[in-house]
Order: structure tokens, then C-alpha cells, then sequence
């Protein structure tokens, strides 16, 4: 539940590309070559390279089942690291000999010769072309001449090398990729990939599942180059990153950070731990890696990459349950301390009954019950505390200025008519019978006093608790104040509605007000008090609408949808 809230929170999700916007079910596509030798001949070598090596991954896998070849003893080997972005093997046999690569172009360029690396030659309009259509593109290249990979001090080390072909392969979108990218982007949400591969090839990816023409891009190596602060202004401004290393995906995670944002970050494999582990909330693939899935605070169960959006919902759907009922527990608590307090100074007795604590079932804890399971989803906004303090406390002043008003008028009223010789006995019996003081003793005065005013500040306080929920799910345009969009959702005010009907039944019947700490009044007093209730109504939407609250203490004018 905690990962669902959180997750709800966010302002930016990053996401890996391989395994997690695509499925991670490569396919070998075309091979390219580059020297002029036959095509089945780099296949070929190809094919024993992949064969050879100590380990796979998913690459050498799907280049294994498109390509012939067989295995290969092997003289010295680098294996693939994330970092690198390369494996090597070196071959010592008179069939097959020397230094073959196979690996990310950009992180190779730098060993090939001039005229192979240049931006005009035939390799990197190859590239470019496989690029701009999606796939994976990797180099194959070698070195006849040389059988070792490490130096001296047993440090890694590659040769100068001859491209021999550019190698494509494909993957696939995940199902509902886009129709949920697209989701986010409508909540608000801002969208990062963050990815190993090249540049191109994310950007082209990502513009199939939603983001515009004109993304941003930047690489990896064009990071390093960076300050400290034109790194940060890049992370909040670009939304494809290729060819990152994993040190740098936390690097951009931690950037987001430091500005203030949330920020979600999605991932499979080991090279996304650190950054998982950074982020605000990590998200990890049921088919990712151990590691992955042991620093994530939720993991997507299938790799569905669609069960995001219903969990964001359904986050977002919790804080607007809590939301309410937090407004209405705080608004009764805040009221009844207010009119404890003030009534208090004027020397009146106290304002409350202890059978009338009951009526809280009725006044917050059925609507907050039935708010929270009925709750549409709501955005966490980060001035919460100033938007409680706009509900509860124009709430609170008006019920304490009114409540003390209603307990003072019937408290003295009734005192003053109970001190009339001409008193009706059934009116005496039900104040004998209710506080257990006999008529015409010192004490009866006071203490009926008392149970007169009570049931009326509790009438009215719980009238005006049904209408807060009307105020923070409104049926129709009229009750709109402190919502400024009219609810959908017409359950509350049926609930509304009922509770009312409900209080109405507990008040006309006599055993059930004894037993809620409600007596009987005559019709006029009864009235008059639903009265003020209207009045109380209209006051305090005319103060959430004029917004009164937030002038008077010079509060953002803004309000809840």
C-alpha cells in the first residue's frame, strides 16, 4: 500500500528501455558487412564468437539462434560489462585467429581507423539508418594480428580494429506500452528513458510509444563532459539519455532529487540497482534480476508494464479517500474543542453529553467510511496542511460562533421557562426522569438547562456535518465552494441524504433521543434551529467561493478540483 501511495506522488517516472518499455525478446535482424568479405563468412565468425564466450546474455542468445557457428576454444577473454559496453575474445587457432569484438559503436570508435569511425563513412550511415528505425545496432569488429586482451598489469586492453559488419537486432514494445505512457503524460506526470543503448535508437523507440518528434536526447559520454550544474539542468530538461552507465543513472535520478521532484524509477537489470535504489520509489520487472528485485519497493508481477496506471489510480484514488476523511474527523474535532472552550469562558456549564459522543457514528464515522471506499482519485498536493487549515477552520469558527450562540439562547430560555410556576408535568417528569434531580431542588434548574441546550448545539452541529459532505462530493452546481467541479458520483449525497433522514427518525423517536442524549423540543425551537443550519449553509460557501479564508491570511487562491 505504501508503494501505491508513493507511486501516485510521483512528477517523474524514468524508465529503462531493454526489459522494460520492450519485452527483452531480442531477435537477430540483418548483418551488415563492412571490409567486403562475404556476408556468410562474417555469419560465420559471428556465430563462433557468440558460441565461444564463457557467458551469455540475451544478445549473444539471439545472435545464436539467428546465425550458424560452433564453439571455439578461446586464448583470452573480456566479458561483457555494463560499463564497457563490449566483450572480446581473442583466438589462437590457424581457423580462426586473433582479436574479435562485439559491441556498442560508440564506446568502439575510438579503436577503429579514422576513415571507418568518421560521421560520413559507410558504418555510420548504416548506423544511423538502423537507428532511426529502432533497433539495437551493435559493431563487430577484430584484429588478426593480435591473440592477447590484457596488458602487462593484467588490466583490459583492445587492440586497434578493422570493422568487419554492423550487427541489428529487434525487440518488442511491451503490450500497452504506449496507451500507458500516454496516461501518465495527461496526469502530469514527466516521462524519462534511461537507457545503455544508443541515443538514436532509444529516441526512435520512445517516439513509438508517445513522446514528440522533437525529443531531447544526450549520451553518456556527453554527460561526463558536463558541470555539476549544467548535468542538473540536462536531467531536468532531456528526456532520452542513451549509452548510460549505471553510475549515471544514479547520477540523474539524484539531480531529479535535488530539484524537489519524485521520482519513480523502473528497471530489470543489475545495471539499474543503484538508481532503483536512489530513486524515490523503485519499480522492478517480475523476470528482472534478483538484485533488481530485492532493492525494489514494488515489482510488476508479469512485466506488465500496463498494471502501472491502474496502481497510480488506485494510489491516487487512497489519497483522496484519506483526504476526506481526514477533513471531516479534523473539522468535528477542531468545532467541538472550539465550543468547549468558548462556552467554557462564559461560565455555562459544559456543552457536550456523553451519550451524545454516539452521534459521531452518524456525523464521521459512516461518511468517512463510505468517502474513503466511494473516493475518486486526487492529486497529494505538497501544501496539504494549508489546504486542511481552509476547510477546517472557516468550519470550525462558523460552528463555534453560531453552536455557542444556539447553547447560550436555549440554556437561558430554558432556564428562564423552567422557573415559571405554570410548568406542564410531563415536561418536569422528562427532566426528572432524564437527570435524576427532583423538581424544585436547587440543582434541577441548572442541570435541565443544560440537557435543553445540549440537544440543541448537537442538532446542529450534526446537521451541518451532513452538509460538509455535499460540500466535498457536490451533486449539482449549487453546492460547489469547496469543490470547484460538480461530482459524478451522486452515492455521497444519497448517503448525505440518508444520515439526515436517519438523524430525523433518532430525534422524533423518544427512546432512541433519550439514548443519544436528544430531547424533544417544541416545533418552533426545532425549526429555528434547521433555520440557522441554512444560514450556516450559505455563509460558509460564501466564504469558500469568495475565498475569504485565503485573503485574510494572504494565501495562494487556489482550491481543490
Amino acid at each position: 500500500v505504501n508503494a501505491i501511495e508513493s507511486l501516485s506522488n510521483i512528477d517523474v517516472l524514468c524508465t529503462d528501455k531493454t526489459g522494460t518499455l520492450t519485452a527483452n525478446r531480442l531477435q537477430f535482424n540483418a548483418l551488415y558487412p563492412l571490409n567486403g568479405a562475404p556476408a556468410e563468412t562474417i555469419e560465420s565468425q559471428l556465430g563462433d564468437f557468440v558460441r565461444s564466450a564463457a557467458t551469455t546474455n540475451k544478445t549473444s542468445e539471439a545472435i545464436m539462434a539467428g546465425l550458424p557457428g560452433q564453439p571455439r576454444a578461446t586464448a583470452d577473454e573480456i566479458p561483457f560489462a555494463s560499463a564497457r559496453k563490449w566483450s572480446a575474445l581473442a583466438f589462437d587457432q590457424p581457423e580462426r585467429r586473433g582479436v574479435y569484438v562485439l559491441g556498442a559503436v560508440e564506446m568502439l570508435q575510438r579503436y577503429l581507423p579514422p576513415a571507418a569511425a568518421a560521421g560520413t563513412s559507410t558504418l555510420s550511415r548504416q548506423v544511423q539508418t538502423w537507428s532511426d528505425q529502432g533497433l539495437r545496432v551493435l559493431l563487430f569488429a577484430y584484429n588478426p594480428q593480435v591473440t592477447t586482451l590484457h596488458n602487462g598489469q593484467a588490466e583490459p586492453k583492445l587492440p586497434s580494429l578493422t570493422p568487419l559488419a554492423v550487427v541489428s537486432l529487434s525487440d518488442e514494445l511491451r503490450p500497452q506500452t504506449k496507451e500507458t505512457i500516454t496516461a501518465f503524460k495527461q496526469l502530469g506526470v514527466e516521462l524519462k528513458v534511461i537507457s545503455g543503448d544508443n541515443p538514436q535508437t532509444v529516441a526512435a523507440l520512445a517516439k513509438q510509444v508517445g513522446f514528440p518528434p522533437d525529443v531531447k536526447l544526450v549520451s553518456g559520454p556527453q554527460l561526463a563532459e558536463m558541470s555539476p550544474a549544467e548535468f542538473a539542468q540536462t536531467a531536468d530538461e532531456v528526456s532520452i539519455f542513451g549509452r548510460i552507465s549505471p553510475e549515471q543513472k544514479e547520477k540523474l535520478v539524484d539531480a531529479l532529487l535535488r530539484q524537489g521532484k519524485r521520482v519513480a524509477m523502473m528497471g530489470d537489470g543489475v545495471n539499474d540497482v543503484l538508481s532503483l535504489k536512489k530513486a524515490s520509489l523503485g519499480i522492478a520487472m517480475e523476470s528482472g534480476s534478483s538484485a533488481t528485485r530485492n532493492v525494489a519497493d514494488m515489482i510488476l508481477l508479469k512485466d506488465s508494464f500496463a498494471a502501472l496506471r491502474p496502481a497510480f489510480n488506485e494510489g491516487r484514488r487512497i489519497i483522496g479517500g484519506m483526504s476526506s476523511a481526514l477533513f471531516l474527523f479534523l473539522a468535528r474535532v477542531t468545532s467541538t474543542t472550539l465550543i468547549i472552550i468558548a462556552v467554557t469562558m462564559t461560565g455555562i456549564s459544559f456543552p457536550f453529553d456523553p451519550a451524545q459522543v454516539a452521534l459521531t457514528t452518524f456525523t464521521v464515522g459512516i461518511p468517512a467510511f463510505f468517502l474513503t471506499l466511494w473516493a475518486r482519485p486526487q492529486v497529494l498536493r505538497r501544501d496539504i496542511l494549508s489546504l486542511v487549515a481552509r476547510f477546517v477552520f472557516p468550519v470550525s469558527i462558523l460552528n463555534m460562533l453560531f453552536g455557542v450562540a444556539i447553547y447560550a439562547w436555549d440554556y437561558f430560555r430554558a432556564l428562564e421557562g423552567l422557573s415559571q410556576p405554570d410548568i406542564p408535568e410531563r415536561a418536569k417528569f422528562m427532566f426528572e426522569s432524564y437527570t435524576g434531580v427532583a423538581f424544585g431542588t436547587e440543582e434541577f434548574g441548572s442541570a435541565a438547562a443544560t440537557i435543553a441546550a445540549q440537544g440543541s448545539l448537537s442538532i446542529f452541529i450534526s446537521c451541518t456535518a451532513f452538509l460538509l459532505i455535499l460540500f466535498l462530493e457536490p451533486p449539482f452546481p449549487f453546492f460547489l465552494g469547496w469543490r470547484r467541479n460538480v461530482s459524478s458520483d451522486k452515492r455521497p449525497a444519497l448517503l448525505a441524504l440518508g444520515l439526515f433522514i436517519l438523524f430525523q427518525i433518532i430525534y422524533f423517536e423518544p427512546l432512541l433521543g433519550s439514548y443519544f442524549g436528544i430531547l424533544h423540543k417544541p416545533s418552533g425551537t426545532y425549526f429555528g434551529i434547521l433555520g440557522l443550519v441554512v444560514v450556516w449553509f450559505f455563509l460558509i460557501r460564501t466564504v469558500w467561493r469568495a475565498q475569504i479564508f485565503e485573503r485574510f491570511l494572504g494565501l495562494d487562491k487556489d482550491s481543490p478540483g
